[in-house]
């Protein structure tokens, strides 16, 4: 039960950081500088049609994603003993989930038919 509410306070908290600080300023139309989660999406899957896709979802989706792949590390990192094993574990986990995760945002726009026709 303490690592299910550790989970939800840990996505919470980091849910509200990323919108105070990420959507807000990529939200603000003066601010051209797009957050690093969109470039990485951008330069990944180059065949979504990002002209198509609402831009504030866009952000929306990837605060979801990322706080919860962020709270999801926390909470298997701090169940473990060995802090050798922390580290690599938070390390290695946090690529390899923020790269399923950011996958799963790219097949669910394919899925909407949001990709550009070759």
């Amino acid at each position: 039960m303490e690592e299910i509410l550790m989970f939800i306070i840990t996505y919470i908290f980091v849910f509200i950081i990323y919108q105070f600080f990420i959507i807000s300023k990529a939200k603000k139309k003066k601010n051209k500088k797009e957050p690093l989660e969109v470039l990485y999406l951008k330069k990944m899957y180059k065949n979504l049609n990002y002209k198509k896709i609402p831009y504030n979802q866009l952000l929306q989706l990837i605060a979801i994603i990322s706080s919860f792949d962020i709270s999801l590390i926390v909470s298997i990192v701090f169940n473990l003993n060995s802090f050798l094993l922390e580290v690599l574990v938070g390390f290695f986990g946090t690529i390899l989930i923020i790269l399923i995760s950011y996958h799963f945002i790219y097949l669910f726009y394919k899925k909407k038919g949001m990709i550009i026709d070759e």
